[in-house]
């Protein structure tokens, strides 16, 4: 009797994998879209950004996020490394919108925005990671690109 269990160990191991998988959801990664930054105060070391973000969720469950941890590079410069801890739900196939302040310490960020004046675009590139507070898939990448113009 415990030679046949041994050889039925295999097959129970891929039954239990196949329904972990199973139970897992299938999640795709939020679009992230900056709406607009804001210099709120600056000097030649450091300024002090409010960027406005557009969260897309394409899923069809809605996604409670924990935080956000980003990088942000205004026209091909890395200017700021930025985190928010800002607890809101995107419902699914909708959209949220949210400010989160960032420091720039850098001289090239003001440059970056002010580099072709305010009517211009500004070319964007946002890399990251939304943290979930629930779940069993609790990080999602994400890598947008775009242009906005500077508020």
């Amino acid at each position: 009797m415990a030679r046949h269990a041994w050889r039925l160990a295999p097959v129970l191991l891929a039954v239990l994998l196949s329904g972990c998988a199973w139970l897992t959801p299938n999640l795709h990664a939020p679009h992230l879209r900056v709406l607009g930054v804001r210099v709120l105060r600056a000097d030649f070391w450091q300024q002090q950004l409010r960027v406005r973000l557009r969260v897309r969720n394409p899923n069809s469950i809605s996604l409670p996020i924990e935080s956000l941890q980003y990088s942000l590079a205004l026209n091909g410069r890395r200017v700021a490394d930025g985190r928010s801890t800002r607890h809101f739900t995107v419902p699914p196939h909708g959209t949220a919108e949210f400010d989160t302040e960032v420091t720039a310490n850098m001289a090239g960020a003001l440059f970056s925005l002010f580099g072709r004046g305010r009517a211009h675009p500004v070319r964007y590139r946002l890399r990251g990671k939304v943290e979930l507070a629930r779940g069993l898939l609790r990080e999602l990448p994400f890598d947008e690109r775009g242009k906005f113009v500077l508020k």
